[in-house]
C-alpha cells in the first residue's frame, strides 16, 4: 500500500529561481534562501518519496482566463518548466504519474470534488521554482516523479479554505488506498503573507505568517472559516494563496511535528519552508476495500459492454498525441498543409509509426480501440470529406447502405462548417 512519508511547505516565489539561475548561492544577500531549503533537500533525500503530490498554481501561463478551473490534476506523462516570457528554464522534464493520477482522479470525483484534467501543459514558477531548490536533479531528469494539482486560485470566487481542507483529507484517503508499495511527499506551495498588485503591492505581515505557520501545524481546522478577505487582510491579495498549503495539511495525519521551519524576507515575498512529520491520525471510516468499491461503482459492469471504449485517463494518456495532432485540424493553416500535403504533414508530426498509420488508413475503428475520442475522428472526417454516418458504419464493419437501413432515414452529416460547403461548389 502506498505510503505518506510528510509534507513539505514552501513559498513559490521566482525570487528563489532567479537566484539559483544567477548562481547566487554563495553571495551573502541571497545565501539565506539555499541555507534555509537545505534541511528540506536533505529530508527529501532521506525518505526518498517515489512520488511528490505537488499542490501549486499557475500564474496566468499555462492556465489563462479563458479556461480556469478550481482544481486541475496533471495526468501527463511529464511536464516541463514554462515559458514565462523570457525563455524556459535551463532544467529537464520530470516525470509524471498516470497510474496514479488515475487512481486519484477516480476517488476524488468519488467524494464528490470536481476535478479537471491536463497533461500536454508545462508548469510554471509555481512548481519549478521552489522544487528546482529542493528535490536533487541532472541532465537525465528528478529523483522524484511528480503528481500535479492546479489549484485556481487567482481569478474570483474560488472554494473555500475549508473546501481546500476537505480535498486534502481526499487526497489522503486517496493516496493510502492506493494498492502500490510507493511513498508519496505532499508539498503545498505558495504564500505566505505577500500582494503584487495596486497601491497595496508590497504588503507583508510577518507576525500573522508566523501565527498561520504555529497554527497550520497544531491547530489547521481552526483556520478553516477565515474568509478569503479576511485571509487578504492578514496576508494580502495574493497572501490568500495559502489555501494550498490547507489541502496539504488535509492530507497529513491528524497530528504532525514541525520538524523544520524557516522564513526570510529579501523582497515582495517571505521565503518560506516547513517540513511537517506524520504523527497519529484518525482510523478511516472505511476500509480499503469498501472505499476502491465506492471508488469504481459508477463504471462497475461497463467492461462487459460489447464495442464500448470508455475514455479513461489511461486511456487519454496513451492516445494524448494522435488526440493532440487530430485537435489540431480545426486551424486552418494545418487543415491546407494536411490536404495539400498528408505524408509530409505527418511526417513532421510528433506522432509514432503506429499513429501515423492509423491516420492515413482513416482506421476508424482501430483508432477508437487505440485511445482516439470519437469527436477527433470527426475533425478528421471534415478536413477529408468522410461524414460521420461513414464513420460509424466502418466502425460496425458496415457499407454505408446497410448501416442506413438500421436508421429512420437515409442521410449522411458532418461537423465540417463553410469549406465543406465551398467546396461543394
Amino acid at each position: 500500500m502506498a505510503t505518506i512519508v510528510g509534507g513539505i511547505a514552501t513559498s513559490h516565489t521566482p525570487t528563489i529561481a532567479f537566484a539559483k539561475d544567477a548562481g547566487k548561492q554563495q553571495d551573502p544577500v541571497w545565501a539565506p534562501i539555499f541555507e534555509g531549503y537545505e534541511p528540506v533537500k536533505a529530508w527529501l533525500r532521506e525518505k526518498q518519496p517515489d512520488v511528490l503530490l505537488y499542490i501549486y498554481n499557475d500564474h496566468m501561463t499555462a492556465f489563462f482566463a479563458d479556461h480556469y478551473s478550481h482544481f486541475a490534476l496533471g495526468i501527463g506523462e511529464s511536464y516541463g518548466p514554462a515559458d514565462e516570457g523570457g525563455g524556459p528554464r535551463d532544467l529537464p522534464r520530470i516525470q509524471g504519474d498516470p497510474k496514479l493520477a488515475q487512481h486519484i482522479a477516480t476517488a476524488l470525483v468519488a467524494d464528490e470534488f470536481d476535478l479537471s484534467y491536463f497533461q500536454g501543459k508545462d508548469l510554471d514558477h509555481g512548481a519549478f521554482s521552489p522544487l528546482s531548490v529542493v528535490l536533487d536533479h541532472d541532465r537525465e531528469g528528478w529523483a522524484a516523479k511528480l503528481l500535479p494539482i492546479q489549484c485556481g486560485v487567482l481569478q474570483f470566487p474560488i472554494p473555500s479554505p475549508r473546501r481546500f481542507w476537505k480535498f486534502g483529507r481526499s487526497l489522503r484517503r486517496a493516496i493510502l488506498s492506493y494498492p502500490e508499495d510507493i511513498k508519496v511527499a505532499i508539498v503545498g506551495t505558495g504564500g505566505l503573507s505577500h500582494q503584487v498588485h495596486g497601491e497595496r503591492c508590497g504588503f507583508n505581515n510577518t507576525p500573522w505568517d508566523m501565527e498561520f505557520m504555529d497554527r497550520l501545524e497544531k491547530d489547521p481546522e481552526g483556520l478553516l472559516d477565515i474568509t478569503l478577505a479576511e485571509l487578504a487582510e492578514r496576508g494580502g491579495m495574493e497572501g490568500s494563496e495559502i489555501v494550498m498549503w490547507l489541502m496539504m495539511r488535509g492530507a497529513l495525519a491528524s497530528e504532525v511535528t514541525c520538524t523544520h521551519k524557516t522564513y526570510f524576507l529579501p523582497s515582495m515575498t517571505p521565503i518560506v519552508s516547513m517540513i511537517l512529520e506524520e504523527g497519529a491520525d484518525r482510523a478511516p471510516e472505511e476500509t480499503d476495500a469498501e472505499f476502491r468499491a465506492r471508488m469504481n461503482h459508477q463504471l462497475a459492469g461497463v467492461e462487459k459492454l460489447e464495442g464500448t471504449y470508455p475514455f479513461t485517463i489511461e486511456r487519454s494518456v496513451k492516445g494524448y498525441r494522435i488526440n493532440h495532432f487530430l485537435h489540431s485540424l480545426i486551424e486552418p493553416e494545418v487543415r491546407t498543409r494536411f490536404r495539400e500535403d498528408e505524408e509530409g504533414t505527418l511526417a513532421a508530426a510528433d506522432l509514432t509509426d503506429e499513429e501515423r498509420d492509423l491516420i492515413r488508413s482513416r482506421d476508424w475503428i482501430g483508432m477508437i480501440r487505440y485511445g482516439v475520442i470519437f469527436f477527433q475522428l470527426e475533425k478528421l472526417g471534415a478536413v477529408t470529406g468522410v461524414g460521420n454516418i461513414h464513420i460509424y458504419a466502418a466502425m460496425k464493419g458496415l457499407s454505408l447502405e446497410d448501416f442506413q437501413k438500421t436508421r429512420n432515414a437515409a442521410i449522411t452529416y458532418g461537423v465540417a462548417g463553410k469549406e465543406a460547403g465551398e467546396a461543394a461548389k
